[in-house]
């Protein structure tokens, strides 16, 4: 007797770039809103964003996450901007299950929804009426505990649940060229081409890529390139690899580069608007920013 195949809630690693983002209409975002229209409607939504980089392993469990504004600088518009998706207990605490034997608390009251998950989700699920979950990255581990993390996380793929994560493969705001926005520098691209590589071939093999002598300039801190690592994670459980969604840089030293897993999305009509600016370097240093 043949046995039907689960049907796997396709993933993603979005470059989520500035969080002006949310705002405006170019080719990253036009991805981003492909990407959420080739996907059935999930039950939830498990994102693992840059922006909750801290001291433990956690899922936010409260049934109305508030809308995070995690930055300085920006015009108000954007600190106007809320995203009211609901949150869930009962899904954040099966999150926690199939985690074991790592443990993930469970946050009821200290985070919610922050702007490496809503500028996305702006633009994929514009309605925001998904549960949305966030999983945050625990800064006292190393890489190959979160890439485990990730494979862990690859069953709720069966149930309906759709895994997003979000950050940058190059993210040095230090290094940013003001001149440049719309490109990249030769050595952010070779990083990326080489992160490019393992992921179509064998993502599992993604962090050999911190022997490369790039590697300190396009992550000067883990946390936008950890979000990376669980797509990898969940690519390997499953023995797939992934596609780009949309490559592109800005500034030279931020790299756009999305990923997807499993996932068809349909054509779009090419745009040139590069991805959004961030404040005046003179009013609010890039990396004062949080972006």
């Amino acid at each position: 007797m043949e046995t039907m195949a689960i049907a796997l809630m396709p993933a993603a690693f979005i470059g989520h770039g500035s969080p002006m983002n949310a705002l405006e209409h170019n080719k990253y975002t036009a991805a981003w809103q492909a990407f959420g229209m080739s996907v059935q409607m999930p039950r939830a939504i498990l994102v693992v964003s840059a922006h909750w980089y801290v001291g433990s392993t956690a899922v936010t469990a409260m049934p109305t996450p508030r809308t995070i504004h995690d930055f300085y600088g920006f015009p108000q518009a954007l600190f106007d901007f809320e995203y009211p998706a609901p949150g869930s207990t009962p899904f954040a605490e099966e999150v926690s299950e199939i985690a074991k034997p790592v443990w993930v608390g469970l946050d009821h009251d200290s985070w919610g929804i922050d702007h490496g998950t809503w500028s996305v989700l702006a633009h994929a699920f514009p309605a925001a009426d998904i549960p949305v979950v966030q999983l945050s990255i625990n800064a006292a581990k190393p890489f190959d505990y979160h890439l485990d993390l990730g494979a862990r996380l690859a069953t709720l793929r069966a149930s309906g649940v759709l895994i997003v994560t979000s950050g940058n493969v190059v993210h040095n705001l230090r290094g940013l060229d003001w001149g440049n926005p719309d490109g990249g520098f030769p050595w952010a691209e070779r990083f990326d081409d080489a992160v490019r590589a393992r992921m179509a071939e064998a993502p599992a093999e993604v962090l050999t890529v911190d022997a490369r002598e790039e590697f300190r300039l396009a992550v000067p801190t883990p946390d936008h390139f950890l979000p990376l690592v669980y797509l990898a994670g969940l690519a390997a459980a499953g023995g797939h690899t992934t596609k780009v969604l949309v490559d592109g840089y800005t500034f030279g030293s931020l790299s756009m580069t999305s990923y997807t897993l499993d996932a068809e999305c349909p054509e779009r009509a090419e745009i040139d608007a590069p991805a959004a600016e961030l404040p005046d370097p003179a009013l609010v240093p890039p990396e004062e920013t949080n972006t």
